[in-house]
């Protein structure tokens, strides 16, 4: 049985890797093209901004990265939600893992934001 990881640092390199391979599965269409590119700019972020909240200067410092990485992780959301609906990557089931992925790290981090908050 398989051990689930729960640093976060690690999570949010790992949804890069994944959502990398949602990417490159997209069509080469314009739509995917378009999709694609801004997808591949938010899936990044969250891990790079994690990196940058580590070392924050403050509460605060904190909570703004934290709230930028949400956000990036919402826009990936949406995104996946687009291309599930126009059913761009087949058989849409394959998108499933990921989308809960996304889900789990939007509660994480929105959790985090509430508790560093309610350290101010």
């Amino acid at each position: 049985m398989q051990t689930r990881k729960y640093d976060l640092e690690e999570r949010l390199v790992d949804f890069t890797c994944r959502m990398i391979d949602v990417v490159e599965a997209l069509p080469a269409t314009r739509a995917g093209n378009y999709i694609s590119g801004q997808l591949i700019r938010s899936c990044h972020s969250p891990a790079f901004n994690y990196g940058d909240a580590q070392g924050a200067e403050s509460i605060r410092d904190f909570v703004h990265k934290m709230g930028i990485i949400l956000k990036e992780l919402k826009e990936c959301r949406v995104a996946l939600k687009i291309i599930q609906k126009k059913e761009m990557i087949k058989p849409v089931l394959k998108l499933e893992p990921i989308f809960r992925e996304t889900e789990e790290l939007v509660a994480i981090v929105a959790k985090s934001i509430i508790t560093a908050k309610q350290k101010l």
